[in-house]
């Protein structure tokens, strides 16, 4: 059961808000629901929410715009922000990710599937909030990365990577299954340096593939990167 975290859902379909309110209620989550991006706003300001799990086309005001909004305000930087995306609608998690979404999840609503992925994001959630600034070492799938060497082990290879590699791994490794956009990854590494492009972090994504394996970072074209821990 959930520990009295809340959710915010926000659909202007009933139906849809029905559904994943009675299983998030089943499950334990404290939810509140709004039908559009203005009310969303409004009702995230008054619950401060663990969770937003936003449409993307509502009438008034539409989820991106409303993810962007409250991006902009620093109360909501660290809340969790997810899509509800049709699965035409590849444009729209590109825009998601690009105004700070950190996922999405595909209409129809397969509630089990559902549940599965909203309890992962929140414990995702709760052990960045824990650990992410602390953690010198990060052990995930058959990596080891270790923060004090900057070294990376699998087994008994080690490899040795440059000083922006490794922390262009680190990063995406602390947050597996997050998709980090150029902009952030360039904010993240690279924020004292005025030459650096784009152009700059895909060389380095491809290098570090050559020295770990190609499977470990995924490429989300148009949006960015992020660590793949399945």
């Amino acid at each position: 059961m959930a520990s009295n975290q809340k959710i915010l859902v926000v659909d202007d379909e009933p139906d849809i808000v029905e559904l994943i309110s009675y299983h998030l209620t089943k499950e334990g989550y404290q939810v509140h629901t709004a039908s559009n991006g203005k009310e969303a706003i409004k009702t995230a300001k008054e619950v401060f929410p663990d969770l937003i799990i936003l449409d993307v086309m509502m009438p008034e005001m539409d989820g991106i715009e409303a993810c962007r909004l409250m991006r902009s305000m620093p109360e909501f930087k660290h809340i969790f922000m997810v899509f509800l995306t049709a699965r035409s609608e590849e444009y729209s998690e590109i825009a998601g990710f690009h105004v700070g979404a950190d996922d999405y999840i595909a209409k129809p609503i397969k509630p089990r599937a559902l549940m599965s992925r909203i309890n992962a994001i929140l414990r995702r959630n709760a052990s960045d909030t824990i650990e992410d600034e602390v953690a010198d070492r990060l052990e995930i799938v058959d990596l080891v990365i270790d923060r004090d060497s900057f070294l990376v082990y699998r087994g008994d290879e080690k490899f040795v990577l440059a000083k922006k590699e490794f922390e262009l791994l680190y990063l995406l490794a602390s947050k597996p299954n997050k998709v980090f956009t150029r902009e952030q990854i360039l904010k993240a590494i690279w924020e004292d340096s005025v030459v650096v492009t784009n152009r700059t972090i895909d060389v380095h994504i491809r290098k570090l593939r050559e020295k770990i394996g190609d499977h470990y970072v995924t490429t989300v074209k148009g949006v960015g990167y992020k660590f793949e821990d399945e």
